[in-house]
């Protein structure tokens, strides 16, 4: 059993902050913690968890999930002006929500990219489409002797 399980801390960390986010700001979201089986936007999930360790007496592993935020169909006004709305604000609520992971941790939104030709590449073909998207880098930290 490991000491900290900071990757599911971390995925958890990400829902919670979707989820958080998603009520503070009274907005319709569907949040997973993984890929969706179906998508209908706006949907949020956790797509990847990255991770780099450092070892030098104050051991530090530091975690990030990519999340991938579907807005609506690729290069419409509406997706567009959706997209800018919930990137603002979620980043200035995620800097208020700093301990989302676990006491001895931090976790903030590090990046924002836009994916606006984003496919839904994991389905079957005849259920693929292209969506105007956006990446957000969650990174963590947790510090142990």
């Amino acid at each position: 059993m490991p000491r900290f399980a900071m990757q599911t801390a971390m995925r958890a960390a990400a829902v919670d902050f979707m989820d958080g986010y998603k009520s503070a700001a009274s907005i319709k979201l569907q949040v997973y913690a993984a890929r969706p089986r179906s998508v209908n936007p706006p949907t949020a999930f956790v797509d990847t968890i990255n991770e780099t360790i450092t070892y030098d007496g104050l051991n530090q592993r530091h975690p990030t999930a990519e999340v991938i935020v579907i807005h609506g169909i690729f290069d419409s006004m509406e997706a567009a002006n959706q997209r800018d709305a919930f990137v603002d604000g979620f980043i200035d609520w995620a800097m208020d929500n700093f301990h989302g992971a676990g006491a001895n941790t931090a976790i903030w939104a590090n990046a924002v990219e836009d994916l606006p030709d984003y496919v839904n590449d994991w389905m079957p073909p005849a259920e693929q489409r292209t969506y105007y998207a956006t990446r957000i880098t969650l990174e963590g930290l947790s510090l142990t002797g």
